[in-house]
């Protein structure tokens, strides 16, 4: 790879998309195996495929890149580091890319040679937390979130350490919420984001009142000609399109498309040629989205489709279910077409056998139950051009020349931590917005802004534990150091951090308390004994439930950075977060009640109003609610474990966190609670 560029990186989620990547010079790939992949429904790759596919890559100067970036459950990690030790063995791919700090403890104990890449599903785009990242986990690129715009792109450029550098996604799908901290799908059913089954409920219509639409629906990003602006930033080193779940034809484009742009950034010509192939890469309408402050750009429209694909008619009849339409491109054999869209009646996908001209007739038959209507929408999805069709066909006599390595099973057991022995009596964790009227005694929580820490009296604020945002973005970090650093000063030690990288806003040296704050802090209550890290006036840091916490290397390691205990993912179901508990090096918590969030987003509200009820198509409610520069989104029926916390407590569970969050008055009284995953099988 010529380092005086940063690379383009393709996306590949089965062979044909590998191989047109290649076809295309994509100077890098990144794809998934069967398991631990946050794309579980595209096509994947086994070992003794890759193991070819990465030899042929090596042979065109393209590396391999796999993914590893699920969140891990409990028990997961000898299956996990298994696959770990025979990629090594078999593939030797450039780079694992992984969100779990557990995984990374997990992949150096395998053996793993490579480089190791952290996923945007970390949410590590603070700029104090770069060096810290690179030093404690050892890795060589941090993958930042799509929101940031290139100030904060080169704000954290400017702080990345020597040994690691940036990855900017430029091509693709966006998601409503932030990568990492969505859990709509989840609380929904069991089919998390963060472990690559996003059923992609933001994608489906909603209404408030007598208005309808695709609220949550995002548009692609497409930074196409600004990239220039990229190319004076060295320290991004990688140009990621994402499409993992997309065709060749649409991996074939944008390879090609962004190859231009890079090499020709001052060519008029090239930047025509690049626009008119990502016209063509079949993806949805595209857009800058926030990539310019100066001109942001809301990636939603309600009141039209988002989905990908080039529209070719609408269904010209239906007769019991015969269907036909007259495509106003030529259709050619292989080429993949949707009828309507996911969410409707009629959903389906039709593969064109014959070459159909432009202006010609498709007749093709209803699949499913259900039929569509008349006048749905058909979209070109993928296509085969006879061209393409050749690059890929020549790449696979390469490969088929290329011997396939027997592989082996591994026999990697990986080193288990030391789990804590005995229970004690559980801290009951109240958590409030606002000091109100709320009785705060010495377990409760109220989340950190600036306006509650300056209404706060010093003798509450060292006594309540202090909750930060689940993210905290670069253009208001020096804000977030100043409040921690005076809290600090002023005697407050309990912190329930948002990421487990909001480490660094913290002073590395503790100043001495004042005499007659040490005085009152002598003279308070006992500390619980989760709650006294050797001595009183240490910080006591906890990794909040947006952390993402499900494995015991994770709290291990949280452990070795200085943590005092965490809250574990509500995502997990019963056997997962009773095993935790069991094998846990760190104290443990778990959220039993109140209102959980189904994700946070940067992105402006268009179409929809906060604090009022929206309801999806099978009516259930929402609403928005705004703090600082994240809109929460909140389910109208809340999460209650509370008859569980005995059965977690004798597990080995010390805290039970209890989320209270006023609801808006026109918000309808909820008929049910949530249990999340407890009964269920996260899959």
């Amino acid at each position: 790879m010529n380092m005086t560029q940063p690379e383009i990186l393709a996306p590949a989620g089965d062979r044909h998309a590998f191989m047109a990547a290649l076809a295309a010079g994509a100077d890098a790939i990144y794809l998934g195996l069967k398991n631990f992949s946050a794309r579980a429904e595209a096509g994947n790759f086994s070992i003794s495929e890759l193991a070819v596919l990465t030899e042929l890559a090596r042979q065109k100067n393209c590396r391999v890149h796999v993914a590893m970036n699920t969140l891990l459950k409990p028990g997961e990690d000898q299956a996990a580091g298994r696959l770990v030790e025979r990629l090594n063995r078999y593939v030797r791919p450039a780079a694992l890319i992984v969100q779990d700090p557990g995984m990374v403890k997990l992949v150096r104990q395998a053996g793993f040679e490579g480089e190791i890449h952290l996923s945007t599903l970390a949410n590590a785009g603070s700029p104090r937390a770069l060096s810290m990242i690179h030093e404690k986990l050892n890795v060589q690129r941090i993958v930042l979130p799509r929101e940031l715009n290139i100030d904060e792109i080169r704000t954290c450029a400017k702080a990345c350490p020597s040994g690691c550098d940036l990855e900017v996604f430029v091509h693709g799908a966006l998601c409503y919420n932030v990568s990492g901290r969505c859990y709509w799908s989840s609380y929904l059913g069991g089919k998390s984001g963060l472990r690559g089954r996003c059923v992609q409920p933001c994608r489906r219509t909603y209404s408030q009142k007598n208005n309808t639409g695709r609220f949550f629906s995002c548009t692609d990003l497409s930074l196409d000609v600004l990239t220039k602006t990229l190319l004076e930033v060295p320290e991004v080193h990688s140009w990621k399109i994402e499409g993992r779940r997309k065709g060749p034809h649409y991996v074939y484009y944008t390879v090609s498309a962004y190859r231009l742009l890079r090499d020709n950034p001052n060519d008029p010509q090239a930047r025509k040629t690049a626009l008119s192939l990502l016209e063509q890469a079949l993806g949805r309408k595209g857009s800058h989205y926030a990539f310019l402050p100066q001109r942001p750009y809301t990636p939603t429209d309600p009141q039209r489709h988002t989905a990908s694909g080039m529209f070719v008619d609408k269904l010209k009849t239906v007769r019991g279910r015969k269907l036909n339409i007259s495509p106003r491109v030529e259709l050619k054999p292989g080429d993949l077409l949707r009828v309507g869209f996911e969410d409707e009646p009629g959903h389906q996908i039709v593969k064109i056998r014959k070459a159909v001209p432009k202006g010609g007739r498709l007749d093709f038959m209803a699949q499913g139950k259900r039929l569509p209507n008349a006048g749905s929408p058909v979209f070109l999805i993928d296509r085969r051009e006879k061209e393409l069709m050749q690059a890929l066909d020549k790449l696979e006599r390469e490969a088929q020349a290329i011997k396939a390595p027997k592989t082996a099973e591994s026999t990697f057991e990986p080193k288990q931590p030391k789990p804590l022995k005995g229970t004690i009596r559980p801290l009951h964790h109240h958590v409030y917005r606002h000091l109100g009227r709320n009785r705060l005694n010495e377990g409760s929580g109220l989340w950190l802004t600036p306006k509650t820490a300056r209404e706060t009296k010093p003798g509450l604020a060292m006594r309540v534990w202090w909750w930060l945002p689940p993210v905290i973005w670069p253009n208001e970090e020096k804000e977030w150091q100043e409040v921690i650093e005076r809290l600090v000063r002023g005697g407050a030690r309990r912190f329930m951090l948002g990421a487990p990288w909001q480490i660094a806003l913290f002073p590395k040296e503790l100043p001495r308390l004042p005499r007659a704050v040490a005085l009152r802090r002598g003279r308070g209550k006992r500390h619980h004994s989760q709650d006294n890290p050797r001595k009183s006036d240490q910080l006591n840091l906890w990794a909040s439930p947006f952390c993402n916490v499900a494995n015991q290397h994770h709290l291990l390691w949280l452990k070795d950075m200085g943590f005092s205990g965490a809250i574990a993912s509500p995502e997990l179901n019963k056997d997962d977060a009773l095993a935790l508990g069991k094998a846990t090096p760190l104290p443990v918590g778990f959220v039993t009640t109140g209102q959980w969030p189904l994700g946070f987003t940067r992105i402006p509200l268009e179409g929809v109003k906060p604090e009022k009820p929206i309801l999806s198509p099978k009516k259930e409610a929402c609403w928005v609610r705004r703090y600082g520069q994240l809109n929460w989104i909140y389910p109208a029926w809340g999460l209650d474990l509370h008859t569980k916390e005995h059965e977690l407590n004798q597990a080995g569970y010390s805290a039970f966190i209890h989320m209270h969050e006023s609801k808006p008055r026109e918000v309808p009284q909820a008929t049910r609670t949530s249990t999340f995953n407890w009964d269920l099988r996260l899959l």
